[in-house]
């Protein structure tokens, strides 16, 4: 593992689990650190502040990172916080970008509940994860592009079965398994990619981030893709609302 997925976790898991922030920030943290996430100050000042205050609100955390992507100096995470003995349970999408040196400099988010899986559901977020086939990384990154772009932009769904295998596995419980239950949702929903703001790739996985139009209704939100043999095979995904301009404590989502 890279030093600047290295010092990621240890921001995640020393600062906000063990909440030695002082102590991560010093470690882990360029000299400055732009933050994006709802509700949580710019700098590293404001990242203290907030924490100071959800610790007193969270006393018990236990926090374990799912998974982790790399694309250049962007490390993606994928986490489960379990909170107060589970009176509250997240699932988070984080991007970080690095420095020259793989100290934190930046940091996205996307926060939602984390929902138990019912009736035969997939876990949200848990499940096996292994990086592989490394020399298909520009390859697969160039077929997630395709895909949000014709699908969710041009709107050309009779590609779908071109991007998307049958047997696909579905983690998101508000779709059905299978290619035909995902593709029926983005139909029924008009779901659109606004803007990709951000799309990693790292062998098997890609990882898009951008506002996507759902219903009308703008988001934040994350997908992460596992592929096979030049097609989707596997998705998760994560959103939160956009937040109102005059409600922002930072430079906003992107």
């Amino acid at each position: 593992m890279s030093i600047q997925a290295q010092n990621a976790q240890n921001l995640y898991l020393q600062a906000i689990q063990d909440g030695r922030v002082a102590e991560a920030q010093a470690s882990f943290v360029g000299d400055t650190y732009i933050q994006h996430s709802t509700g949580v100050p710019d700098g590293k000042e404001g990242f203290a502040a907030f924490f100071a205050d959800f610790f007193k609100r969270h006393p018990e955390r236990d926090i374990k990172i799912v998974r982790t992507i790399e694309d250049g100096n962007l490390v993606f995470v994928h986490v489960h916080q379990y909170l107060n003995g589970g009176e509250a349970q997240w699932v988070t999408t984080d991007t970080f970008r690095a420095d020259e040196n793989g100290r934190i400099v930046e940091h996205w988010d996307v926060i939602d509940y984390y929902r138990k899986p019912e009736n035969g559901q997939l876990d949200q977020i848990f499940g096996n994860f292994e990086i592989k086939d490394l020399g298909k990384t520009a390859e697969n990154k160039k077929l997630v592009r395709r895909f949000l772009t014709e699908i969710f932009q041009n709107k050309e769904l009779d590609q779908w079965e071109d991007f998307v295998v049958e047997e696909l596995i579905q983690h998101n419980h508000e779709i059905g398994e299978g290619s035909q239950a995902y593709k029926n949702y983005v139909r029924e929903h008009d779901v659109t990619y606004d803007f990709v703001f951000q799309l990693l790739a790292q062998g098997n996985y890609a990882v898009s981030y951008g506002q996507v139009l759902m219903d009308g209704v703008p988001f934040a939100q994350y997908d992460i893709f596992r592929l096979e043999n030049g097609k989707i095979v596997e998705h998760w995904d994560n959103k939160e609302v956009m937040p109102k301009v005059e409600d922002l404590t930072n430079r906003g989502k992107f």
